[in-house]
Protein backbone atom coordinates (compact mmCIF):
# COMPACT_ATOMS: atom_id res chain seq x y z
CA UNK A 1 0.00 0.00 0.00
CA UNK A 2 1.10 3.33 -0.71
CA UNK A 3 0.59 6.62 0.25
CA UNK A 4 0.64 9.99 -1.33
CA UNK A 5 0.34 13.57 0.91
CA UNK A 6 0.14 16.37 -1.41
CA UNK A 7 1.42 19.62 -0.50
CA UNK A 8 -0.99 21.75 1.67
CA UNK A 9 -3.84 23.79 0.04
CA UNK A 10 -6.30 26.16 1.28
CA UNK A 11 -9.46 25.63 -0.47
CA UNK A 12 -11.50 22.85 0.92
CA UNK A 13 -14.12 23.45 -1.34
CA UNK A 14 -12.25 22.58 -4.34
CA UNK A 15 -10.26 19.36 -3.20
CA UNK A 16 -14.05 18.20 -2.30
CA UNK A 17 -15.32 19.12 -5.84
CA UNK A 18 -12.44 16.92 -7.28
CA UNK A 19 -13.35 14.26 -4.87
CA UNK A 20 -17.21 14.35 -5.66
CA UNK A 21 -16.91 15.36 -9.45
CA UNK A 22 -16.96 13.33 -12.34
CA UNK A 23 -12.77 13.68 -12.72
CA UNK A 24 -10.70 14.15 -16.21
CA UNK A 25 -8.06 11.36 -16.55
CA UNK A 26 -10.55 8.97 -14.75
CA UNK A 27 -14.23 8.69 -14.37
CA UNK A 28 -15.30 8.95 -10.82
CA UNK A 29 -18.36 6.54 -10.12
CA UNK A 30 -19.86 5.47 -6.54
CA UNK A 31 -17.43 7.80 -4.66
CA UNK A 32 -18.29 7.72 -1.24
CA UNK A 33 -17.45 8.88 2.32
CA UNK A 34 -16.19 5.58 4.18
CA UNK A 35 -15.16 7.19 7.36
CA UNK A 36 -15.19 10.47 8.85
CA UNK A 37 -14.29 11.78 12.54
CA UNK A 38 -17.30 11.68 13.88
CA UNK A 39 -19.76 9.15 11.59
CA UNK A 40 -21.98 11.60 11.03
CA UNK A 41 -20.98 13.82 8.28
CA UNK A 42 -23.58 14.20 5.03
CA UNK A 43 -22.13 12.37 2.55
CA UNK A 44 -22.61 14.50 -1.02
CA UNK A 45 -22.84 11.65 -3.40
CA UNK A 46 -21.28 11.94 -7.02
CA UNK A 47 -22.07 15.46 -8.96
CA UNK A 48 -25.17 15.37 -10.19
CA UNK A 49 -27.28 13.59 -8.26
CA UNK A 50 -30.36 14.75 -6.20
CA UNK A 51 -29.28 17.12 -3.24
CA UNK A 52 -25.35 17.11 -4.17
CA UNK A 53 -25.06 20.93 -3.76
CA UNK A 54 -26.70 21.38 -0.85
CA UNK A 55 -24.68 18.59 1.24
CA UNK A 56 -21.15 20.00 -0.30
CA UNK A 57 -21.71 22.86 0.84
CA UNK A 58 -23.09 21.68 4.52
CA UNK A 59 -19.77 19.27 4.41
CA UNK A 60 -17.25 21.85 3.15
CA UNK A 61 -18.77 24.38 6.17
CA UNK A 62 -18.53 21.66 9.15
CA UNK A 63 -15.16 20.82 7.72
CA UNK A 64 -13.74 24.37 8.03
CA UNK A 65 -15.67 25.28 11.33
CA UNK A 66 -12.38 25.43 13.26
CA UNK A 67 -10.78 27.08 10.63
CA UNK A 68 -13.39 29.65 10.62
CA UNK A 69 -13.07 29.91 14.46
CA UNK A 70 -9.51 30.91 14.23
CA UNK A 71 -9.26 33.66 11.86
CA UNK A 72 -6.02 34.94 11.32
CA UNK A 73 -4.51 32.09 13.47
CA UNK A 74 -5.10 29.47 10.85
CA UNK A 75 -2.29 28.57 8.87
CA UNK A 76 -2.47 29.40 5.22
CA UNK A 77 -2.26 25.89 4.07
CA UNK A 78 -4.89 24.40 5.92
CA UNK A 79 -6.04 21.58 4.01
CA UNK A 80 -4.48 18.15 5.11
CA UNK A 81 -4.70 15.53 1.87
CA UNK A 82 -3.53 11.64 1.86
CA UNK A 83 -4.27 9.30 -0.96
CA UNK A 84 -3.65 5.44 -0.28
CA UNK A 85 -3.38 2.73 -2.72
CA UNK A 86 -3.41 -0.70 -2.47
CA UNK A 87 -0.88 -2.82 -4.63
CA UNK A 88 -2.02 -4.26 -7.41
CA UNK A 89 -1.99 -7.87 -6.34
CA UNK A 90 -3.96 -7.09 -2.93
CA UNK A 91 -7.42 -7.93 -2.38
CA UNK A 92 -10.03 -5.82 -2.75
CA UNK A 93 -10.84 -4.44 0.95
CA UNK A 94 -14.79 -3.74 1.94
CA UNK A 95 -15.67 -0.15 3.16
CA UNK A 96 -15.35 -1.27 6.93
CA UNK A 97 -11.66 -2.05 6.09
CA UNK A 98 -10.73 1.20 4.08
CA UNK A 99 -12.19 2.76 7.28
CA UNK A 100 -10.37 1.12 9.46
CA UNK A 101 -7.07 1.81 7.56
CA UNK A 102 -7.81 5.90 7.33
CA UNK A 103 -8.78 5.72 11.43
CA UNK A 104 -5.00 4.54 11.61
CA UNK A 105 -3.31 6.70 9.25
CA UNK A 106 -4.97 10.23 10.96
CA UNK A 107 -3.86 8.77 14.32
CA UNK A 108 -0.32 7.69 13.09
CA UNK A 109 -0.34 11.18 11.56
CA UNK A 110 -1.12 13.37 14.18
CA UNK A 111 -3.86 14.71 12.13
CA UNK A 112 -6.50 13.14 14.84
CA UNK A 113 -5.32 11.02 17.40
CA UNK A 114 -7.49 7.99 18.90
CA UNK A 115 -9.12 9.65 21.84
CA UNK A 116 -8.55 12.84 21.48
CA UNK A 117 -11.98 14.85 21.36
CA UNK A 118 -9.79 18.19 19.66
CA UNK A 119 -8.46 16.31 16.72
CA UNK A 120 -8.90 17.52 13.51
CA UNK A 121 -12.02 16.92 11.68
CA UNK A 122 -11.55 14.51 8.54
CA UNK A 123 -13.53 12.63 6.09
CA UNK A 124 -12.31 9.52 3.83
CA UNK A 125 -13.46 9.03 0.48
CA UNK A 126 -13.38 5.90 -1.95
CA UNK A 127 -12.71 6.12 -4.84
CA UNK A 128 -12.29 3.04 -6.39
CA UNK A 129 -12.02 -0.96 -5.39
CA UNK A 130 -8.09 0.02 -4.66
CA UNK A 131 -7.83 3.56 -3.46
CA UNK A 132 -9.24 6.22 -0.77
CA UNK A 133 -8.46 9.97 -0.29
CA UNK A 134 -8.31 11.48 3.09
CA UNK A 135 -9.26 15.32 3.46
CA UNK A 136 -8.69 17.04 6.68
CA UNK A 137 -8.59 20.66 8.22
CA UNK A 138 -5.75 21.56 10.20
CA UNK A 139 -7.22 22.92 12.83
CA UNK A 140 -7.97 21.26 16.29
CA UNK A 141 -10.76 21.97 18.67
CA UNK A 142 -8.54 23.74 21.07
CA UNK A 143 -8.08 26.13 17.81
CA UNK A 144 -4.22 25.17 17.41
CA UNK A 145 -2.51 23.39 14.54
CA UNK A 146 -1.49 19.83 14.76
CA UNK A 147 1.40 18.12 15.39
CA UNK A 148 1.75 16.30 12.12
CA UNK A 149 5.47 17.00 10.93
CA UNK A 150 6.91 14.32 9.28
CA UNK A 151 3.89 12.77 8.40
CA UNK A 152 5.06 11.07 5.37
CA UNK A 153 7.18 8.64 6.99
CA UNK A 154 4.98 8.23 9.88
CA UNK A 155 2.39 7.20 7.67
CA UNK A 156 4.56 4.46 5.59
CA UNK A 157 5.38 3.44 9.24
CA UNK A 158 1.78 2.91 9.98
CA UNK A 159 1.42 1.48 6.60
CA UNK A 160 3.69 -1.32 7.13
CA UNK A 161 1.67 -2.64 9.95
CA UNK A 162 -1.08 -2.41 7.91
CA UNK A 163 -0.26 -4.64 5.39
CA UNK A 164 0.58 -7.54 8.08
CA UNK A 165 -2.80 -7.17 10.13
CA UNK A 166 -4.65 -7.39 6.81
CA UNK A 167 -2.35 -9.78 5.43
CA UNK A 168 -1.72 -7.70 2.11
CA UNK A 169 1.10 -7.02 -0.05
CA UNK A 170 4.43 -6.19 1.87
CA UNK A 171 6.16 -3.55 -0.04
CA UNK A 172 9.72 -2.79 0.75
CA UNK A 173 10.21 0.99 2.40
CA UNK A 174 13.74 1.88 2.85
CA UNK A 175 13.73 5.36 5.10
CA UNK A 176 17.01 6.33 3.20
CA UNK A 177 15.26 6.63 -0.10
CA UNK A 178 15.67 9.85 -1.67
CA UNK A 179 13.59 11.19 -4.42
CA UNK A 180 14.90 12.24 -7.81
CA UNK A 181 16.36 15.30 -8.54
CA UNK A 182 14.32 18.37 -7.97
CA UNK A 183 13.16 20.42 -10.57
CA UNK A 184 14.26 23.82 -11.10
CA UNK A 185 12.50 26.46 -9.21
CA UNK A 186 10.94 29.20 -11.23
CA UNK A 187 13.54 31.87 -10.19
CA UNK A 188 15.91 29.70 -11.30
CA UNK A 189 14.00 28.81 -14.94
CA UNK A 190 13.48 32.80 -15.07
CA UNK A 191 16.94 33.79 -14.51
CA UNK A 192 18.45 31.33 -17.02
CA UNK A 193 15.75 32.70 -19.43
CA UNK A 194 17.02 35.87 -18.70
CA UNK A 195 20.43 35.20 -18.88
CA UNK A 196 20.69 33.19 -22.37
CA UNK A 197 21.06 30.15 -20.81
CA UNK A 198 19.35 26.66 -21.71
CA UNK A 199 18.75 25.87 -18.50
CA UNK A 200 19.39 26.94 -14.97
CA UNK A 201 23.14 27.15 -13.55
CA UNK A 202 22.01 24.21 -10.93
CA UNK A 203 21.03 21.97 -13.89
CA UNK A 204 24.33 23.25 -15.86
CA UNK A 205 26.49 22.19 -13.08
CA UNK A 206 24.80 18.76 -12.21
CA UNK A 207 24.60 17.73 -15.43
CA UNK A 208 28.45 18.77 -16.16
CA UNK A 209 29.55 17.31 -12.46
CA UNK A 210 27.55 13.75 -13.80
CA UNK A 211 29.27 13.63 -16.86
CA UNK A 212 33.04 14.45 -15.20
CA UNK A 213 32.15 11.85 -12.62
CA UNK A 214 30.86 9.16 -15.16
CA UNK A 215 34.75 9.13 -16.58
CA UNK A 216 36.67 9.60 -13.31
CA UNK A 217 38.30 6.91 -11.69
CA UNK A 218 39.69 8.94 -8.41
CA UNK A 219 38.95 11.89 -6.34
CA UNK A 220 41.51 13.87 -8.01
CA UNK A 221 40.83 13.13 -11.45
CA UNK A 222 37.34 14.11 -10.84
CA UNK A 223 38.31 17.82 -9.38
CA UNK A 224 40.58 17.75 -12.27
CA UNK A 225 38.32 17.34 -15.13
CA UNK A 226 35.88 19.68 -13.52
CA UNK A 227 38.10 22.06 -14.13
CA UNK A 228 38.75 21.28 -17.86
CA UNK A 229 35.30 20.82 -18.00
CA UNK A 230 35.37 24.65 -17.62
CA UNK A 231 33.73 25.17 -13.96
CA UNK A 232 35.62 27.23 -11.54
CA UNK A 233 36.17 24.45 -8.40
CA UNK A 234 36.58 25.02 -4.74
CA UNK A 235 38.00 22.19 -2.36
CA UNK A 236 37.67 22.52 1.56
CA UNK A 237 40.27 20.75 3.40
CA UNK A 238 41.18 19.48 6.85
CA UNK A 239 44.01 20.73 9.31
CA UNK A 240 45.00 17.34 8.39
CA UNK A 241 45.52 18.08 5.12
CA UNK A 242 42.56 15.52 3.85
CA UNK A 243 39.97 16.87 1.42
CA UNK A 244 36.83 17.29 3.16
CA UNK A 245 34.68 18.89 0.11
CA UNK A 246 34.45 20.43 -2.69
CA UNK A 247 32.07 23.38 -4.66
CA UNK A 248 31.41 24.58 -7.85
CA UNK A 249 30.58 27.81 -9.69
CA UNK A 250 30.05 28.62 -13.68
CA UNK A 251 31.79 31.30 -15.31
CA UNK A 252 29.75 34.30 -15.34
CA UNK A 253 27.12 33.56 -12.96
CA UNK A 254 27.75 36.42 -10.11
CA UNK A 255 26.49 38.66 -7.55
CA UNK A 256 28.12 41.36 -6.57
CA UNK A 257 31.17 40.45 -8.61
CA UNK A 258 31.20 37.30 -6.87
CA UNK A 259 31.18 33.62 -8.10
CA UNK A 260 28.01 31.75 -6.93
CA UNK A 261 29.05 28.69 -5.06
CA UNK A 262 27.38 25.16 -5.22
CA UNK A 263 28.46 22.33 -2.88
CA UNK A 264 28.10 19.25 -4.34
CA UNK A 265 24.91 18.26 -1.94
CA UNK A 266 23.46 21.60 -3.01
CA UNK A 267 23.55 19.96 -6.63
CA UNK A 268 22.11 16.96 -5.96
CA UNK A 269 22.21 14.39 -2.31
CA UNK A 270 24.43 12.08 -3.78
CA UNK A 271 27.07 14.10 -5.25
CA UNK A 272 28.61 15.03 -1.87
CA UNK A 273 32.14 14.41 -1.70
CA UNK A 274 31.70 11.70 0.72
CA UNK A 275 29.05 9.47 -1.76
CA UNK A 276 31.45 10.37 -4.78
CA UNK A 277 34.18 8.61 -2.36
CA UNK A 278 31.98 5.56 -1.78
CA UNK A 279 30.86 5.64 -5.51
CA UNK A 280 34.37 5.53 -6.71
CA UNK A 281 36.08 2.60 -4.07
CA UNK A 282 33.48 0.77 -5.79
CA UNK A 283 34.34 0.46 -9.58
CA UNK A 284 35.64 -3.05 -10.37
CA UNK A 285 39.28 -2.44 -12.08
CA UNK A 286 39.96 -2.94 -15.40
CA UNK A 287 40.30 -6.95 -16.23
CA UNK A 288 43.77 -7.09 -18.35
CA UNK A 289 44.05 -9.43 -21.76
CA UNK A 290 45.24 -12.68 -20.97
CA UNK A 291 48.11 -13.90 -23.01
CA UNK A 292 46.92 -14.71 -26.20
CA UNK A 293 43.67 -13.30 -25.45
CA UNK A 294 42.60 -9.76 -26.29
CA UNK A 295 41.45 -7.50 -23.70
CA UNK A 296 37.29 -7.92 -22.84
CA UNK A 297 35.01 -5.46 -24.46
CA UNK A 298 33.55 -2.92 -21.95
CA UNK A 299 30.75 -2.43 -24.65
CA UNK A 300 29.85 -6.29 -24.68
CA UNK A 301 30.48 -6.36 -20.70
CA UNK A 302 28.39 -3.05 -19.87
CA UNK A 303 25.48 -4.34 -22.38
CA UNK A 304 25.57 -7.26 -20.18
CA UNK A 305 25.26 -6.14 -17.51
CA UNK A 306 22.82 -3.39 -18.28
CA UNK A 307 20.84 -6.52 -19.27
CA UNK A 308 20.02 -7.60 -15.73
CA UNK A 309 18.66 -4.63 -14.39
CA UNK A 310 15.20 -5.36 -15.45
CA UNK A 311 15.70 -8.94 -13.35
CA UNK A 312 17.05 -6.60 -9.98
CA UNK A 313 14.30 -4.06 -10.66
CA UNK A 314 11.73 -6.69 -10.44
CA UNK A 315 12.87 -7.85 -7.09
CA UNK A 316 11.63 -7.48 -3.97
CA UNK A 317 15.02 -6.20 -2.67
CA UNK A 318 15.69 -2.54 -3.76
CA UNK A 319 19.83 -3.27 -2.77
CA UNK A 320 20.78 -4.43 -6.21
CA UNK A 321 18.28 -2.36 -8.06
CA UNK A 322 19.46 1.21 -6.40
CA UNK A 323 23.05 0.23 -7.22
CA UNK A 324 22.66 -0.43 -10.85
CA UNK A 325 19.95 2.45 -11.66
CA UNK A 326 23.09 4.09 -10.31
CA UNK A 327 25.31 3.07 -12.09
CA UNK A 328 23.35 2.29 -15.46
CA UNK A 329 22.73 6.93 -14.98
CA UNK A 330 26.39 7.10 -14.93
CA UNK A 331 26.59 5.35 -18.44
CA UNK A 332 24.25 7.69 -19.83
CA UNK A 333 25.92 10.15 -18.92
CA UNK A 334 28.94 8.79 -20.28
CA UNK A 335 27.87 7.62 -23.59
CA UNK A 336 27.66 11.26 -25.11
CA UNK A 337 31.16 12.07 -24.81
CA UNK A 338 32.35 7.92 -26.59
CA UNK A 339 29.26 7.69 -29.10
CA UNK A 340 29.52 9.07 -32.83
CA UNK A 341 28.60 12.92 -33.00
CA UNK A 342 25.16 12.29 -35.07
CA UNK A 343 23.82 10.15 -31.83
CA UNK A 344 25.47 12.62 -29.24
CA UNK A 345 22.47 14.88 -28.55
CA UNK A 346 19.65 12.82 -28.05
CA UNK A 347 21.73 10.34 -25.73
CA UNK A 348 22.63 13.62 -23.53
CA UNK A 349 18.96 14.28 -23.29
CA UNK A 350 18.18 10.69 -22.47
CA UNK A 351 20.50 10.88 -19.58
CA UNK A 352 19.59 14.18 -18.37
CA UNK A 353 15.61 12.88 -18.54
CA UNK A 354 16.61 9.53 -16.46
CA UNK A 355 18.44 12.47 -13.85
CA UNK A 356 14.26 12.99 -12.56
CA UNK A 357 13.55 9.13 -13.47
CA UNK A 358 14.83 7.38 -10.32
CA UNK A 359 15.42 6.97 -6.79
CA UNK A 360 18.80 7.17 -5.38
CA UNK A 361 19.28 5.74 -2.08
CA UNK A 362 21.24 7.84 0.76
CA UNK A 363 22.55 4.66 1.45
CA UNK A 364 23.16 2.64 -2.07
CA UNK A 365 25.89 -0.16 -1.70
CA UNK A 366 27.49 0.56 -4.66
CA UNK A 367 29.20 -3.09 -4.69
CA UNK A 368 26.10 -4.19 -5.90
CA UNK A 369 27.06 -2.44 -9.93
CA UNK A 370 30.79 -2.98 -9.77
CA UNK A 371 31.46 -4.75 -13.02
CA UNK A 372 28.54 -2.41 -14.40
CA UNK A 373 30.44 0.67 -13.30
CA UNK A 374 34.10 -0.39 -14.00
CA UNK A 375 32.79 -0.85 -17.68
CA UNK A 376 31.42 2.04 -17.66
CA UNK A 377 34.97 3.46 -16.90
CA UNK A 378 36.88 1.84 -19.96
CA UNK A 379 34.17 2.40 -22.71
CA UNK A 380 36.62 4.57 -24.22
CA UNK A 381 39.28 2.55 -24.42
CA UNK A 382 37.61 1.24 -27.79
CA UNK A 383 35.95 2.74 -30.46
CA UNK A 384 32.26 3.50 -30.48
CA UNK A 385 31.20 1.53 -33.88
CA UNK A 386 27.35 2.17 -34.49
CA UNK A 387 26.96 -1.30 -33.67
CA UNK A 388 28.50 -1.47 -30.24
CA UNK A 389 26.21 1.81 -29.68
CA UNK A 390 23.04 0.22 -31.26
CA UNK A 391 23.47 -2.80 -28.91
CA UNK A 392 23.95 -1.19 -25.74
CA UNK A 393 21.13 1.36 -26.13
CA UNK A 394 18.62 -1.36 -26.99
CA UNK A 395 19.66 -2.73 -23.52
CA UNK A 396 18.98 0.43 -21.87
CA UNK A 397 15.89 0.86 -23.46
CA UNK A 398 14.47 -2.24 -21.82
CA UNK A 399 15.89 -1.53 -18.68
CA UNK A 400 14.08 2.31 -18.75
CA UNK A 401 10.48 0.27 -19.65
CA UNK A 402 11.08 -2.00 -16.71
CA UNK A 403 11.67 1.75 -14.99
CA UNK A 404 8.55 2.78 -16.44
CA UNK A 405 7.07 -0.46 -15.38
CA UNK A 406 7.77 0.09 -11.71
CA UNK A 407 7.17 3.65 -11.23
CA UNK A 408 3.68 3.42 -12.40
CA UNK A 409 3.20 0.44 -10.57
CA UNK A 410 3.79 2.61 -7.53
CA UNK A 411 1.39 5.65 -8.69
CA UNK A 412 5.32 8.01 -8.91
CA UNK A 413 3.64 10.06 -12.26
CA UNK A 414 6.51 12.41 -11.94
CA UNK A 415 9.33 9.58 -12.66
CA UNK A 416 6.73 7.52 -14.88
CA UNK A 417 6.51 11.15 -16.85
CA UNK A 418 10.86 11.05 -16.89
CA UNK A 419 11.09 7.73 -17.62
CA UNK A 420 8.45 8.25 -20.97
CA UNK A 421 10.99 11.22 -21.93
CA UNK A 422 14.01 9.13 -21.34
CA UNK A 423 12.70 6.41 -23.48
CA UNK A 424 11.66 8.76 -26.12
CA UNK A 425 15.10 9.79 -26.35
CA UNK A 426 17.07 6.43 -26.24
CA UNK A 427 14.45 5.02 -28.71
CA UNK A 428 15.47 8.02 -31.40
CA UNK A 429 19.10 7.21 -30.59
CA UNK A 430 18.66 4.05 -31.41
CA UNK A 431 17.14 4.61 -34.77
CA UNK A 432 19.99 6.85 -35.49
CA UNK A 433 22.79 3.96 -34.83
CA UNK A 434 21.25 1.09 -35.53
CA UNK A 435 20.40 0.92 -39.39
CA UNK A 436 23.92 1.20 -40.75
CA UNK A 437 24.93 -2.03 -38.87
CA UNK A 438 22.05 -3.36 -39.25
CA UNK A 439 22.58 -3.12 -43.75
CA UNK A 440 26.17 -4.17 -43.01
CA UNK A 441 25.05 -7.13 -41.26
CA UNK A 442 22.69 -8.16 -43.93
CA UNK A 443 24.85 -7.92 -46.40
CA UNK A 444 26.87 -10.79 -45.43
CA UNK A 445 23.87 -13.18 -45.10
CA UNK A 446 24.21 -16.58 -45.13
CA UNK A 447 22.85 -19.00 -48.20
CA UNK A 448 18.89 -19.63 -48.24
CA UNK A 449 19.64 -23.24 -47.32
CA UNK A 450 21.63 -21.96 -44.27
CA UNK A 451 18.50 -19.44 -43.28
CA UNK A 452 16.58 -22.20 -43.91
CA UNK A 453 17.62 -24.18 -40.84
CA UNK A 454 18.41 -21.27 -38.87
CA UNK A 455 14.63 -20.44 -39.08
CA UNK A 456 13.96 -24.12 -37.84
CA UNK A 457 15.98 -22.96 -34.85
CA UNK A 458 14.90 -20.06 -34.03
CA UNK A 459 10.92 -21.66 -34.45
CA UNK A 460 12.57 -23.74 -31.41
CA UNK A 461 13.74 -21.39 -29.52
CA UNK A 462 11.09 -18.60 -29.80
CA UNK A 463 7.87 -19.99 -31.07
CA UNK A 464 5.84 -17.05 -29.79
CA UNK A 465 7.99 -14.28 -31.76
CA UNK A 466 8.82 -17.01 -34.54
CA UNK A 467 6.81 -15.51 -37.40
CA UNK A 468 7.47 -12.29 -36.38
CA UNK A 469 11.03 -12.36 -36.65
CA UNK A 470 10.94 -14.09 -39.84
CA UNK A 471 9.12 -11.23 -41.63
CA UNK A 472 11.44 -8.42 -40.05
CA UNK A 473 13.67 -6.69 -42.08
CA UNK A 474 16.11 -7.48 -39.60
CA UNK A 475 16.09 -10.89 -40.28
CA UNK A 476 19.07 -11.40 -42.54
CA UNK A 477 21.06 -9.72 -39.81
CA UNK A 478 19.88 -12.05 -37.75
CA UNK A 479 21.20 -14.70 -39.72
CA UNK A 480 24.32 -12.75 -40.60
CA UNK A 481 25.32 -12.67 -36.88
CA UNK A 482 24.48 -16.43 -36.43
CA UNK A 483 26.47 -17.24 -39.49
CA UNK A 484 29.52 -15.38 -37.96
CA UNK A 485 29.20 -16.87 -34.38
CA UNK A 486 29.04 -20.31 -36.33
CA UNK A 487 31.95 -19.49 -37.88
CA UNK A 488 33.77 -18.99 -34.42
CA UNK A 489 32.82 -22.89 -32.89
CA UNK A 490 29.40 -21.69 -31.41
CA UNK A 491 26.05 -23.58 -32.15
CA UNK A 492 23.21 -21.71 -33.75
CA UNK A 493 20.92 -23.38 -32.11
CA UNK A 494 22.28 -23.27 -28.50
CA UNK A 495 23.28 -19.78 -29.03
CA UNK A 496 19.47 -19.04 -30.17
CA UNK A 497 18.21 -20.65 -27.23
CA UNK A 498 20.47 -18.70 -24.61
CA UNK A 499 19.61 -15.47 -26.16
CA UNK A 500 16.19 -15.87 -26.43
CA UNK A 501 16.74 -16.91 -22.74
CA UNK A 502 18.24 -13.92 -21.46
CA UNK A 503 15.18 -11.62 -21.24
CA UNK A 504 11.23 -11.59 -22.46
CA UNK A 505 11.21 -9.99 -25.74
CA UNK A 506 7.45 -8.82 -25.68
CA UNK A 507 8.89 -5.14 -24.94
CA UNK A 508 10.63 -5.33 -27.99
CA UNK A 509 9.48 -3.31 -31.26
CA UNK A 510 11.56 -5.66 -32.89
CA UNK A 511 12.67 -8.90 -31.44
CA UNK A 512 14.64 -9.82 -34.20
CA UNK A 513 16.70 -6.92 -33.70
CA UNK A 514 17.26 -7.31 -30.43
CA UNK A 515 18.19 -11.12 -30.86
CA UNK A 516 20.74 -9.74 -33.43
CA UNK A 517 22.51 -7.81 -31.06
CA UNK A 518 22.72 -10.62 -28.67
CA UNK A 519 23.83 -13.05 -31.07
CA UNK A 520 26.57 -10.66 -31.37
CA UNK A 521 27.60 -10.05 -28.15
CA UNK A 522 27.79 -13.96 -27.07
CA UNK A 523 29.11 -14.71 -30.46
CA UNK A 524 32.41 -12.77 -29.54
CA UNK A 525 32.60 -15.46 -26.52
CA UNK A 526 34.84 -18.28 -26.52
CA UNK A 527 33.04 -21.12 -27.87
CA UNK A 528 32.37 -23.91 -26.06
CA UNK A 529 33.54 -27.14 -26.21
CA UNK A 530 31.55 -30.49 -27.23
CA UNK A 531 32.40 -31.24 -23.43
CA UNK A 532 31.13 -28.37 -21.71
CA UNK A 533 28.29 -27.93 -23.86
CA UNK A 534 26.94 -31.55 -23.13
CA UNK A 535 27.44 -30.23 -19.29
CA UNK A 536 25.48 -26.84 -19.87
CA UNK A 537 22.67 -29.03 -21.46
CA UNK A 538 22.59 -31.46 -18.62
CA UNK A 539 22.16 -28.32 -16.06
CA UNK A 540 19.49 -26.95 -18.24
CA UNK A 541 16.66 -29.61 -18.04
CA UNK A 542 17.78 -30.19 -14.28
CA UNK A 543 17.68 -26.76 -13.47
CA UNK A 544 15.65 -24.64 -16.11
CA UNK A 545 15.65 -21.10 -15.83
CA UNK A 546 11.83 -19.25 -15.09
CA UNK A 547 11.50 -16.23 -16.53
CA UNK A 548 10.43 -13.55 -13.99
CA UNK A 549 6.59 -12.94 -13.88
CA UNK A 550 6.34 -9.62 -15.75
CA UNK A 551 3.42 -6.67 -14.26
CA UNK A 552 0.97 -6.35 -16.58
CA UNK A 553 1.22 -2.38 -16.96
CA UNK A 554 1.27 -0.97 -20.52
CA UNK A 555 3.94 0.92 -21.18
CA UNK A 556 3.23 4.36 -23.57
CA UNK A 557 5.74 4.36 -26.80
CA UNK A 558 5.31 6.71 -29.58
CA UNK A 559 3.66 5.33 -33.14
CA UNK A 560 6.37 4.90 -35.60
CA UNK A 561 6.59 3.37 -38.62
CA UNK A 562 7.63 -0.25 -39.28
CA UNK A 563 11.28 1.37 -40.93
CA UNK A 564 11.41 3.12 -37.84
CA UNK A 565 10.48 0.27 -35.06
CA UNK A 566 13.58 -1.82 -33.78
Amino acid sequence: MIANIVKPGSNTHGVLKYLFGRGTATVHTDQHIVASWDGFVPDPGFEGSPGHRERMNQLVKVLDLRVKQAGDQAPDGHVWHCSLRAAPEDRILTDAEWAQVARRIVHATGIAPTDDPDGCRWIAVRHADDHIHIVATKMRGDLRPPRNWNDYHRAMTELTKIETDLGLHQVNRDRDIWPAAKRPTRAETEKAARNGHSRPVREQLRLTVRTVLSHAHSVEEFLGLLADAGLQVETRTLPSGDLNGYKVALPGDTTDGKPIWYSGTALAADLSLPKIQERLRATEPTVPGQAGRPRPNPWHQATAAIKRIPHYVAQDDPAPASAHLVAFGEILYALPAVAPAHVRVELRKAAFAFEYAVNTRARVDHQHARALRGACKTLGTHPAEDGLIAMLVDAAILTVIAVHRQSALRHHDQQVAAAQQTLLHLQAAYRQAAPAPLARLAERKPPADTARHYAEHLRKAVPAHAEQILDDAAWDALTAALAGAQRKGHDPAALLQQAAGQRPLDDAHSPAQVLTWRIQRLGERQALSPRARAAQARSAVQHPVVPPARAAVAVPTPKASPTQRR
